[in-house]
């Protein structure tokens, strides 16, 4: 049996029922990343011993959790105690954390295994895996293409059925824009809802982790896992937790769907419009009503998205500057050359450039004029989505303007990819939760990812909406041939 393509939802049925073991599957998973690896590059980190020692621990233990065997790659920005944790960066290379990340606690109590790190974005700065300090990965729908970013390792992981499920992290679509260029389903929650304890930061106000999956279902059983209040994180919401595997209906009658006429508008390519045409007349037909709405304030979203991620940026990453752990110059002459050089060496390009970009927004004389100013916009965004919820229960949109694009086609042009993340910015800036998932693939043979926005805190709505989609379509089940 070929275990590495099942769900997590069957792989546990599977498990239980004593059908296959916990190594068994650990195995079959590691021989997939053997097989596949060497072309798509989604992982910088197999420990194959650990993985065998997880599985021994596992099996002597009772046989219990909701993720009991299930293997779960880990996006490298968060915490794995005694595994290295880079950032995919060079600043921070050989640095082992002492403590997992909340979410990684979660994840061992219920029994998952963790079975790699997956590449990413230096510092989660980037939409296409290229800045990584690894190299970039590859998509698995056609190698010559980006997988999207920041989190293309984790999607590309799952797309190439290397894992079961992965974790990423989101700061402007950086988990969502991915899952739609490799087909994959992606969720970023609610800010809150998920601790950020143990996730590197790259923009604290707007980062929040979230999972990968094959599917709905499996992208609801991970969030149940990783969800809920979480002392180690001021920012962590004491929201009460429902079962979100226990709301999936095939059904969506009588719910108002929204239709934001600014993401239909100039620069979505054709194909992607008519897969999500297609994908509303679905929802319309099983008794969703459609609704036009306007988000007026979307188009200052991109712009006021780098003032705040870029100011947060360079306040956070000033903590790497080799005096503790990391990347050190060799032999500076003095304290000054050290910071210098160490930085310098160690941190790329697009990390640079946000370094820079953010503490000119914060610097004295311009940050009325810009951080301030950013604030201001970003409440006039939310308060865009907050009239919106008004006349409709979700909102339905494109995930990305166009399907995945070649390996270094945008690399010299950070404005062209700055704005693969149009349609998913506003959602950080105003703190929604929101899902994307497979709608289609392209005439090329490449996915399309059709994107569902919720109220704060209203992952239900959301994930029934999605769930009744992919229910009712083959889209989901569609792998790419690596």
């Amino acid at each position: 049996m070929e275990l590495h393509k099942l769900t997590a939802h069957e792989l546990t049925n599977l498990i239980a029922k004593k059908k296959t073991s916990v190594k068994e599957v650990a195995e079959d998973l590691l021989k997939r990343i053997e097989r596949t690896e060497k072309k798509v590059k989604a992982l910088c980190l197999v420990d194959k011993q650990d993985v065998l020692a997880q599985c021994e621990q596992l099996e002597k233990g009772p046989r219990k959790g909701k993720l009991f065997g299930v293997p779960v790659v880990i996006k490298d920005n968060i915490c794995v105690a005694g595994q290295d944790t880079t950032c995919s960066s060079r600043i921070l290379k050989g640095f082992k954390p002492p403590y997992d990340a909340t979410v990684v606690s979660r994840l061992k109590q219920e029994g998952a295994l963790i079975l790699a790190r997956a590449n990413m974005d230096e510092f989660a700065f980037g939409s296409s895996c290229e800045t990584s300090c690894y190299g970039p990965t590859h998509n698995p729908w056609d190698l010559k293409r980006i997988p999207g970013g920041s989190s293309g390792g984790s999607a590309a992981s799952v797309a190439a059925d290397e894992t079961i499920l992965a974790l990423g992290s989101d700061t402007g679509g950086s988990i969502r824009q991915p899952a739609a260029l490799c087909g994959v389903v992606g969720l970023k929650p609610t800010y809150g809802r998920v601790s950020r304890y143990g996730l590197i930061a790259f923009a604290s106000s707007l980062d929040q982790i979230g999972p990968f999956a094959k599917d709905v279902e499996d992208a609801a059983l991970l969030l149940n896992v990783i969800s809920g209040h979480d002392l180690m994180d001021s920012t962590c919401a004491e929201e009460k937790v429902p079962d979100y595997t226990k709301n999936l209906k095939p059904d969506v009658k009588g719910l108002k769907i929204g239709i934001p006429k600014e993401y239909f508008a100039k620069g979505l390519d054709n194909e992607v419009k008519t897969q999500v045409a297609a994908a509303l007349d679905v929802l319309t037909g099983l008794g969703a009503k459609v609704k036009e709405i306007s988000l007026p304030h979307t188009e200052y979203a991109v712009a006021d998205y780098y003032i705040l991620a870029t100011a947060e940026a360079s306040s956070n990453l000033a903590r790497f500057d080799g005096v503790q752990y990391g990347h050190r110059r060799a032999k500076p002459s003095d304290l000054i050359e050290m910071y210098f050089k160490t930085r310098g060496e160690g941190l790329g390009e697009e990390a640079k450039r946000r370094i820079i970009l953010g503490t000119y927004a914060l610097s004295s004389g311009y940050y009325d004029a810009y951080y301030l100013r950013a604030l201001k916009v970003r409440r006039l965004i939310k308060e865009d989505f907050d009239a919106a919820f008004k006349k409709v229960d979700c909102l339905i949109t494109p995930t990305s303007p166009t399907a995945a694009f070649k390996i270094g086609e945008r690399t010299d042009d950070p404005l062209a990819m700055y704005l693969s993340d149009i349609y998913t910015i506003s959602v950080n800036l105003a703190g929604l939760p929101a899902i994307s998932l497979p709608c289609g693939l392209n005439s090329e043979g490449l996915p399309v990812g059709l994107q569902v926005i919720a109220r704060a805190f209203d992952e239900q709505t959301m994930l029934r909406t999605a769930f009744a989609f992919e229910q009712n379509t083959e889209h989901h089940k569609k792998r790419p041939n690596v």
